[in-house]
């Protein structure tokens, strides 16, 4: 990887860390598509996977005291089950089928956001954490619908944050290791991953100060921003 892609890469993944630090979700929609502009849609997607499930790791310490491991299981489960799916089909289809797939994917997350989900979603969040986690695993990224799954929980602020990073994690390991199965993941790959240990250590834990500060109301507003911005990055694409 040349040092200017190299310096690019460590910079979205610093961008990236602090956003899901901050909301629980929502780095993909930085990292994935600068990975993919980089390194191609595949190696993208697997490195994008394996950075994130790294920084997960590092959220699920920085909020161990409030993991709701019961509430959120049906959406945790889900969400791992539907990445493996995903990414299993990610590693057999052709490029431009991985790439078509995005933006598709896309598509479907702004119809569910346009058929007002959010409203039904405590009835539809096992249905919904799968269609993430199989659109995260073949796509690097699940649009809106992880969010309004785990937005579905009666759940706190910082419970919700726990909720998504623990969610956020098995999705992301899920992937991970079918992508390492298939060797999408180069030796460049982990030497980059552990590069960005430091940024993950310092984007996590500003990104959990920054989630403090801000308040309720202020998470509301940065949690539907983050939604936004997917559905943004799908109205460009298309």
């Amino acid at each position: 990887m040349e040092q200017v892609a190299f310096a690019a890469v460590l910079l979205a993944v610093a961008a990236s860390f602090f956003v899901s630090a901050s909301v629980g979700l929502g780095g993909s929609l930085i990292l994935v598509p600068a990975l993919a502009l980089v390194l191609g849609t595949k190696e993208g997607v697997a490195l994008a996977a394996l950075l994130l499930a790294s920084n997960n790791v590092v959220k699920v310490v920085a909020y161990r005291s409030t993991l709701p491991f019961r509430a959120s299981a049906v959406v945790v489960v889900g969400i791992g089950l539907g990445a493996i799916a995903g990414a299993r089909l990610l590693v057999a289809a052709p490029e431009p089928l991985v790439t078509a797939a995005v933006i598709c994917s896309f598509g479907a997350a702004l119809v569910a956001q346009r058929r007002d989900l959010p409203n039904r979603a405590i009835t539809l969040a096992p249905g919904l954490a799968f269609a993430s986690g199989a659109t995260s695993g073949f796509s690097g990224t699940s649009g809106p619908l992880k969010g309004v799954a785990i937005r579905s929980l009666p759940l706190d602020r910082l419970h919700m944050v726990g909720a998504a990073s623990l969610a956020s994690l098995v999705g992301d390991a899920s992937k991970t290791a079918v992508f390492a199965e298939a060797e999408l993941l180069t030796s460049s790959s982990w030497r980059t991953a552990g590069f960005a240990v430091p940024l993950m250590l310092l984007a996590t834990f500003a990104g959990r100060r920054f989630t403090n500060f801000i308040g309720e109301r202020g998470y509301d507003r940065l949690f539907w921003g983050v939604m936004g911005g997917y559905t943004l990055r799908l109205l460009l694409t298309i």
